[in-house]
């Protein structure tokens, strides 16, 4: 018989199966302790089990654990984790350094099928998604390489990285569930945000179950026309609909969503752009991080000059919006925001 993942057994489905065996309670409860909170992907490293019981554990049930199969570190301390699953995919999560925080950027599914012109991502295959634990295995191996390369705690998470995390609903909250809960890594979620190209729907969904971590949308331009043109999902997802959806998310929450503008060059990038994203701002209340744009394989796009991102944000800034330049980090091994392609690693699984 194949073996069990075990990581997909809730604590009270843990504790029948020691039941069967004539176990005490209180050993589901350790191993659920070594499995979410200690991290731990080794039935026998588990050292408060007798050996009768961690035989049984590798007999009859599996950890699909993640693994680090590449490090890269940039010029500017950030570093690119290649994230290696267990059926051989691979995706990529990146550790970004800075003086008061460590932040992980990570990924939900393997590829991504929304097609954003400007994303290294889009250009490929949406393959599967990611389970829950495999998203708690990046964190988990992420704020290890924080401690092993800059002796800092993780402080922060962002579902930045590959594929869009609303398209994998389930897994992505239940991941939250397990990064946060006192029985797992015991992070607030307020420290954690969840990044989406702008499925409205599930928007809607996020305000019903109440979610206690931040929201993120990748705007990018402030009216239909050039966002179908950017962002192919505007199409059955217009800027209409997701200012409903975001309200509804204000309203139900009590937390004010952060909008992503890449500014690219004689595309985005005029005082006319910046007007109607001042008009966007008025009509759902949220900050703006302005984000440099990073050059991607035969992508058609540019960088702004210095000049007109500065007018772009003294516009923003005169009109009453909050902005922020978020510079980009790790640019230099293609870790920054839109470059995680993982190259010639996503079409079919890879042999060990």
């Amino acid at each position: 018989m194949a073996k069990k993942d075990i990581r997909a057994l809730s604590l009270a489905q843990l504790s029948d199966v020691f039941k069967e065996i004539g176990e005490p309670a209180f050993r589901a409860k350790q191993v659920f302790e070594w499995l979410w909170s200690k991290s731990e992907t080794d039935f026998t490293q588990m050292s408060n089990l007798s050996k009768k019981l961690r035989d049984f554990l590798e007999e009859n049930f599996v950890i699909n654990a993640v693994q680090i199969s590449e490090l890269q570190i940039s010029s500017d301390r950030t570093i690119k984790c290649a994230m290696q699953l267990h059926d051989n995919y691979v995706v990529e999560s990146v550790l970004i350094p800075h003086q008061d925080r460590m932040t992980a950027c990570i990924s939900s599914q393997v590829g991504c099928s929304l097609t954003c012109k400007f994303c290294a991502t889009g250009k490929l295959k949406r393959m599967r998604n990611l389970n829950a634990d495999e998203i708690y295995d990046q964190v988990a191996l992420v704020k290890k390489t924080a401690f092993e390369k800059y002796n800092a705690p993780l402080t922060n998470i962002v579902y930045m990285g590959m594929g869009e995390p609303l398209l994998n609903y389930n897994e992505v909250l239940a991941s939250v569930e397990k990064i946060t809960s006192p029985q797992g890594l015991g992070m607030s979620p307020k420290r954690i945000t969840v990044s989406t190209a702008g499925v409205a729907k599930m928007i809607i969904k996020l305000a019903d179950d109440k979610v206690k971590f931040n929201l993120a949308l990748s705007l990018h331009a402030a009216n239909d026309e050039k966002r179908n043109y950017i962002m192919p999902i505007n199409e059955t997802n217009s800027l209409d609909n997701l200012i409903e959806a975001l309200n509804y998310f204000i309203e139900k929450t009590g937390s004010r969503p952060t909008f992503e503008y890449i500014v690219f060059k004689d595309f985005n990038d005029s005082i006319q752009d910046a007007h109607e994203l001042v008009e966007f701002c008025r009509k759902v209340k949220g900050k703006v991080n302005i984000i440099e744009y990073n050059p991607i394989d035969d992508g058609e796009f540019r960088q702004t000059s210095v000049e007109k991102l500065r007018a772009f944000t003294d516009y923003l800034e005169g009109h009453g919006v909050i902005c922020n330049v978020r510079r980009s980090r790790g640019k230099d091994i293609d870790a920054a925001c839109g470059q995680l392609a993982n190259k010639n690693k996503l079409a079919v699984p890879q042999v060990k």
